[in-house]
């Protein structure tokens, strides 16, 4: 696999995360694990990301949040983002859980998302996180095959309010 950084995203990224929003649309791609992103600019979704970093600066509703990029050392691609959140509210306790991830749509099937899962964790382990929640559409074969080799063991489905997608639900000891 090439060599590859989880970092927390910068200004000078700034082009290259364009370039991952503006791949992650044209294939019409689920943007998990990029909060905001498919909402708004790129310069404005850093300045939210970094916001989330601390409790006294999120948003309204929304608890601490750490926003890594994966980047590939030998051209500085984003090849996959992973979000990693401190804490739940309703909605992360029973449907987002403490991570979501997505890979760059020409770069899956190359072991990136699977990276980034075992890589986030020891983040998650120094925030004093014991286990972590993911979740992934129930037909989504690529995330759940992610998930259980990181050791996610299964818990049970649930069916997410609004989309009618059935989510499946894996914690993770850290």
């Amino acid at each position: 696999m090439d060599n590859l950084l989880l970092l927390q995203p910068t200004e000078a990224l700034l082009p290259e995360i364009a370039s991952y929003k503006a791949a992650m649309l044209a294939a019409d791609s689920s943007m998990d694990g990029t909060g905001l992103l498919s909402r708004c600019e790129p310069a404005e979704w850093l300045s939210i990301t970094r916001s989330l970093l601390s409790e006294a600066t999120c948003l309204q509703g929304w608890g601490p949040a750490t926003q890594f990029v994966c980047i590939r050392e030998g051209d500085g691609r984003i090849v996959g983002m992973i979000d990693l959140r401190h804490r739940f509210n309703d909605y992360l306790a029973e449907y987002g859980g403490h991570i979501g991830y997505s890979v760059r749509p020409d770069e899956r099937r190359k072991g990136y998302a699977k990276w980034m899962l075992q890589n986030v964790l020891s983040h998650a382990r120094a925030l004093g996180l014991d286990r972590v929640l993911v979740t992934c559409d129930d037909d989504n074969g690529g995330s759940r095959r992610t998930i259980e080799g990181c050791g996610g063991v299964f818990e049970r489905t649930t069916v997410e309010p609004g989309e009618g997608s059935t989510l499946r639900r894996y914690w993770i000891d850290t």
